[in-house]
Parts: C-alpha cells; sequence; structure tokens
C-alpha cells in the first residue's frame, strides 16, 4: 500500500490475501492490545474484525498527535458563516476539552458502554461531544439538529441514553432554531428518561434549565477532572446512528471501535490523498453519517486538519461561501453533496464567482449522498478545474463502497459513474433470484460477504432485523437496496434505489437514465423522475424540474422541450409525456430528493412528512404543481 501501487494492484493485493491486507492497514492504529484474530467468522450476523483487539478511538484521533509533538497542529477549524466567526481548535485543545467534557459525563455516571444521545448544531462541541463519549468507552448516538420531537423521542426511547447533550439553538439563514422545546418536548414523549441533560448556551438565544436534571455546559466542563482514554475492545460499539426504517421503528446503525479506526484512516489517503498536516472540509453535517466520517474521525484519525462549516451553500451570502472557505483555510480536498453543487449552480451557472478566490490548494472535488447527474459532475470540473470524483457509500457502511483514490491515481472521468469498488468489497450486480449477472448488466447491486472494517456489522439491539433488511434476500450477500451496473471496465454505474426502477407497459426503465437526460437541458439547474400509477401502463414516468437562476421563458414551452429530449435520447418506450417546473425539491438535511414521498402525492396517497425534510412547505409545493390540471 505505498504511493506507487496502482488500482489494479492494490485491489488484487485486498483479493488474494484479504486478511494481511487489513492486518497491514491496522498498523496505521495504536492499539492497548494486538488482535487475537483479525476476522472471526463467528461472531455477529456475518462476523466482525479484529476481534480480541483493544484501543481507544479518541486516543488515536486526539491523544497520539499530541505525543508526537504535533500538539500545536490545528485539528479543527470552526468557520460559521452564521456568526461570522472563525474559531481554530488545535490537537492540544482538542485532548483537553476532550478530557475534561469526559470528566463531566464521568461524574454525571456515564461509563463504558453507555449511551449518551448528542442532539447539537454544528459547532465544535459536537465534535468533542462525540469524542469525549468515545474516550470514555460510551457509545454516542448524534440526532441533526433540530430534529423533530417525536423522531427524537423514538431515538431516546430505543437508544435508552443516561445523558443528553445538547444546545440551546441552532442557526439557520434568517431564523433561530431553538432545540431546548424540542428537547423537552421529546423527553416527555419517550418512555425512557435520560437521568442528565447538558445543555451549551449560544449567545443568539439563551434556554431556561430544568431544575435537576440540566446542566449547563460551560459550568459542567469548567468543574470536570480530566479523564483519561479507556480501552474497549475493537468489536464495542464506538457509536449508533439512525436511519429511517420501513417498520416505522428507526434503524440504529451500530459502527465498532476497530474496524472503523482501521478503514477510516487508510481511506482519508487512499481515496481523498489526505495526510498529516493536510487540510480536509467535509460540508456534511454531523448528523449524517459523512459528518461523522469526514468531519469528526477519518481527518482525526490521519492527524489532517478538518474544517466544520455552519453555513449553507448559497445564502451565507452567496453561491461563492463554499471557494471562500477553500481559499481561506487552504483546503487540499473537499467533499460535499451533489445537491450543494445543483444549488450553486443554480445561483451561479458561469461559476463567476470562484475567479474571486484562490483555489490553487485545492486538488479535488468529491461527491456523495445521491448519486450526481452527469451535468452538474461537467459543470463541477469546468468550473473548478479540478478533478471531480462522484463515489457511493452509505450510513450503513460507514465509507465508501465505489470511488476515485488519489493516491491510486484517479480513473478517467466519466461523469455519472461512482467509480469502482473500494479494496475490501466485492461488488456485483444480481438478479432477483440472487445469480450474479454478466458485466454491464442492470441489477441489484450488491456485495459479497464479509463487508470490510468500518461497515456496520449490526443494528441496535436488533440483528435479526439486521438479518432481515441486508443479508435475507441473497445469502452469502449485502443487499445494498440500489440498482445498477458494473461496465466491462469495472466502472459501477449507480441509477437508483431498486424501488426507483419503473415498469412502463413491461419494460424495465430507470429514473436516474431519464434525470440524466432532463439534467442535460440548458435551463434545468436539478431535476427529479418518478414513476405514478398509470392503469393501463402500470407505472408512467412524470419529471419535476427545477430551473437556473434568471430563467425566464416560458415553463410550458421548457416543459415540452424536456418531453421532446426524452423522447429523442431514451426514445418512446419511456412514455414521458409529463415534465413540471417546480419552484423547488423536497430533500433531506442530508440532500436526498424525497422521491417516494412525491410518488406517493401523485397517487392521491397520505405522504407522511418525514422528520429528515428540509423544509416540510417543499412538500406542498409539489402537491399544488401535481395537482395542477395538464
Amino acid at each position: 500500500m505505498t504511493d506507487a501501487v496502482s488500482y489494479d494492484a492494490a485491489y488484487a493485493s485486498w483479493q488474494a490475501d484479504p486478511e494481511a491486507w487489513w492486518a497491514a492497514a491496522a498498523e496505521g492504529i495504536s492499539w492497548t492490545k494486538r488482535w487475537d484474530r483479525v476476522f472471526d467468522p463467528s461472531m455477529g450476523a456475518y462476523g466482525q474484525w479484529f476481534a480480541g483487539g483493544m484501543l481507544n478511538t479518541c486516543y488515536n484521533c486526539v491523544d497520539r498527535h499530541v505525543e508526537a509533538g504535533r500538539g500545536d497542529q490545528p485539528a479543527l477549524i470552526w468557520d460559521s458563516a452564521m456568526t461570522g466567526k472563525v474559531v481554530t481548535h488545535t490537537y492540544k485543545d482538542m485532548q483537553t476539552r476532550t478530557a475534561k467534557v469526559a470528566g463531566a459525563l464521568a461524574a454525571l455516571g456515564v461509563g463504558r458502554g453507555d449511551r449518551v444521545v448528542v442532539y447539537m448544531p454544528m459547532v465544535p462541541e459536537a465534535a468533542i461531544a462525540m469524542l469525549a463519549c468515545a474516550r470514555l468507552g460510551a457509545i454516542h448516538s448524534m440526532v441533526f439538529g433540530g430534529f423533530a420531537a417525536a423522531e427524537l423521542a423514538t431515538r431516546i426511547e430505543d437508544a435508552k441514553p443516561k445523558v443528553v447533550l445538547s444546545a440551546s439553538c441552532g442557526l439557520e439563514p434568517g431564523r433561530i432554531v431553538q432545540y431546548k422545546p424540542l428537547l423537552d418536548l421529546a423527553l416527555e414523549m419517550s418512555p425512557h428518561k435520560p437521568d442528565s441533560c447538558v445543555i451549551l448556551q449560544r449567545e443568539q438565544c439563551l434556554a431556561p434549565l430544568t431544575p435537576g436534571r440540566d446542566h449547563d455546559w460551560a459550568s459542567v466542563e469548567a468543574a470536570a477532572s480530566p479523564h483519561d482514554c479507556v480501552p474497549v475492545l475493537a468489536t464495542d460499539p464506538l457509536y449508533i446512528l439512525y436511519t429511517s426504517g420501513t417498520t416505522g421503528r428507526p434503524k440504529g446503525v451500530v459502527r465498532d471501535n476497530g474496524g472503523h479506526a482501521v478503514a477510516l484512516w487508510l481511506s482519508m489517503k487512499t481515496m481523498y490523498g489526505c495526510d498529516t498536516g493536510d487540510v480536509f472540509w467535509s460540508g456534511a453535517d454531523v448528523g449524517w453519517v459523512v459528518g461523522h466520517s469526514y468531519i469528526v474521525y477519518g481527518p482525526l484519525l490521519r492527524g489532517c486538519t478538518s474544517v466544520m462549516y455552519e453555513g449553507k451553500p448559497v445564502g451565507t451570502p452567496d453561491a461563492g461561501a463554499y471557494w471562500r472557505v477553500c481559499a481561506q483555510h487552504k483546503v487540499k480536498t473537499f467533499f460535499t453533496a451533489p445537491t450543494a453543487m445543483r444549488a450553486v449552480k443554480q445561483q451561479d451557472p458561469e461559476g463567476k464567482l470562484t475567479a474571486q478566490y484562490d483555489l490553487s490548494n485545492l486538488t479535488a472535488l468529491f461527491l456523495a449522498g445521491e448519486r450526481c447527474d452527469p451535468p452538474t459532475a461537467v459543470w463541477s470540473h469546468e468550473i473548478l478545474k479540478k478533478p471531480v470524483v462522484d463515489h457511493w457509500w452509505q450510513t450503513e457502511t460507514g465509507w465508501a463502497i465505489t470511488s476515485g483514490f488519489m493516491q491510486y491515481g484517479l480513473f478517467p472521468f466519466l461523469p455519472g459513474s461512482g467509480g469502482r469498488p473500494c479494496p475490501g468489497h466485492d461488488l456485483q450486480t444480481l438478479d432477483d433470484d440472487g445469480n450474479v449477472l454478466p458485466r454491464g448488466t442492470t441489477g441489484n447491486l450488491s456485495i459479497r460477504l464479509p463487508l470490510p472494517p468500518g461497515c456496520g456489522p449490526t443494528l441496535w439491539q436488533n440483528e435479526e432485523g439486521y438479518r432481515t433488511a441486508y443479508l435475507s434476500d441473497f445469502p452469502g450477500w449485502y443487499r445494498t437496496g440500489d440498482a445498477g451496473v458494473v461496465d466491462p471496465s469495472g466502472d459501477v454505474w449507480v441509477m437508483g434505489r431498486t424501488d426507483d426502477i419503473i415498469n412502463v407497459a413491461g419494460h424495465r426503465l430507470s429514473t436516474g437514465s431519464m434525470e440524466e437526460v432532463l439534467a442535460s437541458h440548458a435551463d434545468v439547474a436539478e431535476c427529479a423522475v418518478f414513476g405514478a400509477k398509470d392503469d393501463l401502463k402500470g407505472q408512467t414516468p412524470i419529471g419535476l424540474v427545477v430551473l437556473k437562476s434568471g430563467v425566464n421563458r416560458p415553463h410550458a414551452e421548457i416543459e415540452s422541450e424536456l418531453v421532446a429530449l426524452i423522447r429523442e435520447r431514451i426514445g418512446p418506450v419511456a412514455s414521458f409525456r409529463d415534465a413540471r417546473v417546480v419552484p423547488r425539491l423536497p430533500k433531506t438535511r442530508s440532500g436526498k430528493i424525497l422521491r417516494a414521498s412525491i410518488r406517493k402525492i401523485a397517487d392521491g396517497e397520505t405522504a407522511p412528512v418525514p422528520p429528515t425534510i428540509e423544509d416540510p412547505a417543499a412538500l406542498d409545493e409539489i402537491a399544488a404543481v401535481l395537482h395542477r390540471a395538464r
């Protein structure tokens, strides 16, 4: 695993001896006790990595870098466009604060294996809270700040935390979101009652504290005795991250300590090209898996400087916000969601704002969260004059399934492709009976077991649910739930969730392919295609598009052009006759378009407002457009 190794050689090396490959990678982590077995197939649903090994994740993220003489290096740069502040925490600062916050938690009765729910905005204390839990061997469960009270309550009920760490408020453009009333309501709703809550008071909105239960963060941190790092088993949980379930019960994806540390430490260099001292920025929220992996753990495990941004891609103050952050902090690798780039593209379609900033330190833009439509990938590449890498992963996997690799030499730029499988992932397409399909054939994208280190080994207190959700459909495989193609060169094309493959008069058609065509129109900023019920054909596709800023042409004219474009590029078989301009698309806070909710609205079904939605009013706008007579 040297810089001179090509992707093909690295992948072949992993295939030849997976355990030796991961044992070599694990040398980058500091272990309290080395593992008994690199992989133990008898543990859990499919086996677990580094069984018998012991370590502490906070030590690996913070203390060992201080001990190596790099205590004065910036570890976390907090850049808040909402407050106008930039605050830098060195590795020594992070060591001091995580030790004190860990001590405060210990004083409140938190120990190894206990759960702590973290309900925080994009502030340094969110990362410090996660690391402080890891320092104690406690299990944190981060919940998006501002998440609805009912959803927060279900997570509190399931995780049963001893303590909740929260803040008085979060900041959004033009408004202050008070967290404490939401937390109080969630605690009323939850059958489980934590012993204590610790509240970070932000000056923009001070929250009243409940005597006997609530504590002021600054006070308990100041009074605490520093706590040392507690070694835990590599197979012990580090965190629980909830993702929506089909049964109404949220799925608590568990991440272990050892495999997680090894995989993220390795990925920082192989994928993102970042090593000790480099500046890495993930423009995600800490409540999303990307924020866990690549704001907090990945960069700090590698000894990088991580940027945490409190702001938006546009409107704080303009569509040049991302480029300002990259230039100001000399970011080497930037990682964001395609939806963020589409927002920038909509507001600055010619990319003029990039010229205002020195982006000479930036080496690449990485995209994930949903498949990036090719026009947005091409546009990003053209305005930045940098490599653009779309890579594919899931909350459950914790890091990328497919990617491009800065260390191994990037693949040719193929807009629409998610790259090639990361070493550790034997990715194939399967038919509905679980048979491996030839390359070039659309099927169920699946990973041969065992999953590599870093992937979630189970669901919190629900191993049977894990087997049912991911392993039972295709025995011996992890079902990703995505449909796609592995082409003859090995490049992976993810076309969307398997339920986004629609059946039009017996023809299985990818809504992702249609979205590519719509997004290629000169006036379209972003789009979504979904299948609506049709008595004759089973389903027919409908396309919703958001126009670029400044487009003033009649909507009916643009809609007619889009229908003609689909017929030209895909053909009459698509039965695409309905395109509609909408003001915006409803999305989750992580940037995923709520296609299932849109589809329910179009079919006349009740579409519950998902707790992860960025702005619920967007669904009402969609309903008005969809119910408009054609």
